[in-house]
C-alpha cells in the first residue's frame, strides 16, 4: 500500500507539472520525495482551501526577477519570513482565512514550503547557480519559513523557547496534521499569563528528516537562545489520547523511515562524540505537569527506555529508567526524531552549563485523529475540535510548568 501511494503521488506530481507549466528539463528529476507528493489530490485540496495555493507560483515568479545570486537570496529570506508571519497570522486569527480549511491547521505551511523549494531546486537562471549556491538558497528557505530566524525576546519578562515538527508518515496516510506544528504556529509571539507573571512563547518548527538533524539544524536553531530563555520544551506526536513528559532521551536511531522514505540506525551523531552521553534527562517540572488539571488528555510521567545493560547484548525494556552503564536504543519517547530532537536539545543544554539552572525537556502530544469513518476527507468536525484541545492543552502545560519554575526557584 505504502509503495502504491509512492507512486500514485509521483504520477500526480507529474500531470500536474504538464498541466500548468512548460516541462522543466531538471524539475521533475530534481524533486525530492516530499516535493512528489506535491501533486497528489490531498495536498492539492489543502493549499487551495487555505489560499496557499497561490505561495509558490508567486515565489516562482519573484524568483525569476533576480538578476544575481545575492537578489536571489534576498528574495528568499523575504518570501520565506513571509511564509511564516502568514501560516502565524492564519492561525493566530488575523487576515484572510484563505478558504474554509480551519485557521488551526499547520498543513498549508508544510505543503506550500515544499511548492517554493521545489521552485529553488529546479530553478536554472541565466546567470547561473552553482549547486553550493542552490543549497544555501534551499537552506534560507528552510530557516525562514519555519521561524527558525524569527525567535525575538522583548526586554523583561519570562521567556519560554517551544519547537514542533512538520507532518509526518504521510505514505500511511498524506491528510495527516501534526498537532505540534500547529501548536507553535498558535502560540508563537504569545503571551502566556502565569501565576508569577506573563512570560513571552517563540516557537520554530523542525522537519521530520534524519539528514537535517545530523546536520546540526537543531543545535545551530537553539543555541543563541538556550542562556536567554527560562524554559523550553520540545513537541511532538506521540501516543492515542494521552500527553507524555519524557524524563529520559537515549543516543539512539532506531531506522523508522523519514518524511524523505530515508532511515538511520545508528548512534545519534553529534559534535564532540568521545564526550556523548548515552542519556539525557528532563529538567521540566513533571510532576507539577503530571498533577495539574489542564485538559482532557491525561498527562503522564513516562520514564520508561528500552537499553542494553552494562556487559550485556540484547535489549531489555526498563520501565524505571536506565541502569548505570547501558546503552540506549530507545529513550522514554522512542528512537524516532521527536527522541532526537529531545536529546540533543537536553545534550546542548547541559553542555552550555544549564543543566541546574535551565528547566528543559520534551512533552509528547496525543495523536491526532479525524472522526470515526473519515478515511478519506481532509478535515472533520471531531478532527479539528481534537487539534484545538491538543493545542489548548499544551498552553496550559506551559503555564504550569513556568509557574512551578518560578515556585521552585522561589
Amino acid at each position: 500500500m505504502t509503495s502504491l501511494r509512492v507512486r500514485i503521488g509521483v504520477l500526480g506530481f507529474a500531470l500536474v507539472a504538464g498541466l500548468t507549466a512548460a516541462p522543466h528539463p531538471a524539475r521533475a528529476a530534481a524533486a525530492t520525495v516530499e516535493e512528489q507528493r506535491l501533486g497528489n489530490a490531498v495536498p492539492q485540496e489543502i493549499l487551495r482551501r487555505s489560499g496557499f495555493d497561490s505561495v509558490a507560483p508567486e515565489f516562482a515568479q519573484a524568483l525569476g526577477s533576480a538578476h544575481s545570486y545575492a537578489q536571489a537570496r534576498r528574495i528568499v529570506v523575504r518570501e520565506g519570513s513571509a511564509l511564516w508571519e502568514r501560516a502565524v497570522d492564519r492561525a493566530q486569527g488575523r487576515g484572510p482565512a484563505g478558504g474554509d480549511l480551519s485557521r488551526d491547521d499547520d498543513r498549508p505551511l508544510y505543503w506550500a514550503r515544499l511548492g517554493m523549494t521545489r521552485e529553488v531546486r529546479g530553478w536554472e537562471p541565466e546567470f547561473g547557480l552553482s549547486d553550493r549556491q542552490r543549497t544555501a538558497l534551499l537552506d534560507k528557505l528552510e530557516r525562514t519559513s519555519r521561524g527558525q530566524t524569527d525567535i525575538h525576546y522583548p526586554k523583561g519578562g519570562k521567556r519560554v523557547l517551544v519547537t514542533g515538527f512538520d507532518p509526518f508518515t504521510l505514505d500511511r496516510d498524506i491528510r495527516i496534521s501534526n498537532p505540534s506544528g500547529a501548536t507553535a504556529l498558535a502560540l508563537d509571539g504569545t503571551v502566556i499569563e502565569t501565576a508569577d507573571g506573563p512570560a513571552r512563547v517563540e516557537t520554530a518548527v523542525f522537519p521530520v528528516r534524519w539528514q537535517d538533524f545530523a546536520d546540526q539544524t537543531v543545535e545551530r536553531t537553539l543555541r543563541p537562545y538556550l542562556k536567554k530563555v527560562d524554559l523550553f520544551t520540545t513537541v511532538s506526536q506521540g501516543r492515542v489520547g494521552r500527553f507524555d513528559v519524557e524524563r529520559t532521551n537515549g543516543a539512539w536511531r532506531g531506522g523508522f523511515p523519514d518524511n524523505e522514505n530515508v532511515s538511520r540506525t545508528e548512534t545519534v551523531p553529534v559534535t564532540d562524540p568521545a564526550s556523548q552521553p548515552q542519556w539525557t534527562t528532563t529538567t521540566l517540572p513533571y510532576k507539577a505537569m503530571v498533577a495539574a488539571a489542564t485538559g482532557r488528555f491525561p498527562v503522564y510521567d513516562n520514564t520508561s527506555v528500552t537499553e542494553i545493560p552494562a556487559g550485556g547484548t540484547d535489549p531489555v525494556v526498563r520501565p524505571d529508567g536506565p541502569t548505570e552503564g547501558s546503552t540506549a536504543r530507545a529513550g522514554g519517547g522512542g528512537n524516532y526524531l521527536s527522541n532526537e530532537i529531545a536529546y540533543r536539545a537536553t545534550l546542548l543544554r547541559d553542555r552550555l552549563g544549564l543543566h541546574d539552572r535551565l528547566p528543559g525537556g520534551h512533552v509528547h502530544t496525543p495523536v491526532l485523529q479525524f472522526g470515526a469513518g473519515n478515511t478519506t476527507e481532509v478535515t472533520d468536525p471531531e478532527f479539528v475540535a481534537n487539534r484545538l484541545d491538543i493545542i489548548a492543552q499544551v498552553r496550559a502545560i506551559l503555564t504550569v510548568a513556568v509557574s512551578a519554575t518560578e515556585r521552585t526557584r522561589g
